[in-house]
């Protein structure tokens, strides 16, 4: 019975550290302005706009989010087409203090928050991600509005001239 308990505990703690070791989308080593930078020059160069993810691998509601946009065909198909993406660390081992600081500290809306840049770089939006939720996750419909009311074509001014 003990030999038993041990290796269902062991199954369990082996489970539990390789489900944290999977999700691996922000990177405290990463130098984050240099990520910003060379997708702002991606972005122009592909008349896109710049999507930045603030976040950390543990964060439950990151992990949500980053499920629905590369399982949602249209979002994911969305996101490629319109923006380039970038996911920016805040943990205890790096919190992006400067960048945070220049992109207008959107930390102060929880976690995960979304920052669009044009390809300028200039920032446009900060979206608290909290309003993008629905149940235990975040609405399709309303994640694919959100990008499609920031995209390079929703921005471009062509679109709203009198005929």
């Amino acid at each position: 019975m003990k030999i038993r308990l041990l290796v269902l505990l062991f199954i369990t703690f082996a489970v539990a550290a390789f489900g944290q070791e999977k999700f691996k989308l922000y990177h405290p080593e990463a130098d984050a302005q240099k990520d910003i930078n060379e997708a702002i020059f991606k972005a122009e160069a592909a008349n896109k706009n710049v999507f930045i993810t603030v976040g950390g691998n543990w964060c439950g509601w990151c992990k949500l989010f980053h499920e629905l946009v590369t399982s949602d065909e249209k979002i994911k198909n969305y996101l490629a087409d319109n923006y380039i993406m970038v996911h920016v660390n805040y943990s205890k081992e790096n919190t992006n203090e400067k960048v945070l600081k220049n992109l207008e500290f959107p930390q102060r809306f929880g976690f995960p928050v979304f920052v669009i840049l044009e390809s300028s770089g200039k920032r446009i939006h900060t979206q608290n991600s909290g309003y993008l939720e629905e149940g235990k996750g975040h609405s399709p419909k309303k994640v694919l509005e959100f990008l499609q009311g920031w995209s390079p074509n929703a921005l471009n001014p062509e679109n709203y001239k009198k005929k």
